[in-house]
């Protein structure tokens, strides 16, 4: 049995494609610094599947979808780069387990009849095969089910990790607010740094809770698409006394930019139960 060997948090701008980005790779320095540092860790893990949520994969109301097939493929084709592409094995084994488990925890997981990454998966895939991971792939994405069925979710899936063979990591793709500056794509608003702000210290010393309980209010305004994949990931981690490592956070297009990973301490009593096991209150952020 092996368990959950590497976690982690990434932003999914395309212009941190050397080949997208091009003169603008420089503006946005620190992130790709991070990205590195971050996938490094990464290969050192020795990762044989990794699992990704991105909020860019196909969108479901009332369930989680999963891309299925035996191969998933995509390219920056759409960003301009058509010549940086990926295909990458589905350890379909390990995302049929992690819908049975999420059954039983009462999240519905819909099997997606597409084989397309997104650029979610796409961005930090282009890091970690640059560090070397070679690693088969999981990819669901995220709904308009509450806060708690994410966190749930996130649990079934390390309860299902704890059943394969394989060395598996744990990618939550997502930016945070998209509304940092006057020229941000999606406007300006003031509470998108108090959301930033908000998520990065909670996260440099694992304050799960205080994250679980963001108003939704505070989320709307920040024009986030980072929060729901967080809380999955929360979930998977409940598990595990878990150290930060914040790699770094920027926001030079007025888009903010996070790319955290977090060292396991398996807990003496072992895989099957949570050291933390909040879940979010009602009126917390994502509230359907």
């Amino acid at each position: 049995m092996e368990m959950l060997v590497f976690a982690g948090l990434t932003p999914h701008p395309p212009i941190i494609i050397p080949e997208v980005g091009g003169p603008e790779l420089d503006t946005a320095a620190s992130t790709v610094t991070g990205m590195q540092e971050w996938a490094r860790a990464a290969a050192a893990a020795q990762l044989e599947s990794l699992v990704f949520i991105s909020p860019h994969a196909p969108f479901l109301h009332g369930a989680l979808g999963c891309l299925n097939g035996k191969e998933l493929a995509g390219s920056f084709a759409a960003f301009g780069a058509p010549e940086i592409s990926f295909r990458v094995a589905n350890d379909w084994d390990l995302a049929v387990s992690i819908a049975g488990e999420a059954a039983l925890a009462g999240v519905q997981v819909v099997e997606l009849n597409t084989h397309s990454l997104d650029h979610g998966v796409l961005v930090p895939l282009y890091y970690l095969q640059e560090a070397g991971v070679t690693a088969n792939l999981v990819v669901f994405g995220i709904s308009l089910l509450p806060p708690d069925q994410h966190y749930r979710f996130g649990q079934a899936l390390y309860r299902a990790i704890t059943k394969s063979p394989r060395r598996i990591g744990l990618i939550a793709s997502g930016d945070m607010s998209h509304r940092l500056k006057p020229e941000a794509p999606a406007g300006y608003d003031p509470q998108g740094q108090v959301f930033d702000r908000l998520i990065r210290e909670s996260l440099a010393v694992m304050d799960e809770e205080r994250i679980l309980n963001i108003p939704e209010i505070l989320a709307d305004r920040a024009g986030e698409c980072g929060l729901r994949p967080i809380i999955m990931l929360l979930g998977a981690l409940s598990y595990f006394e878990v150290e930060s490592v914040i790699y770094s956070y920027e926001g030079p297009f007025g888009v903010g930019y996070l790319v955290a990973g977090f060292k396991l301490k398996q807990p003496a009593d072992g895989a099957t139960t949570p050291a933390t096991a909040r879940m979010p209150q009602k009126g917390s952020a994502g509230d359907a």
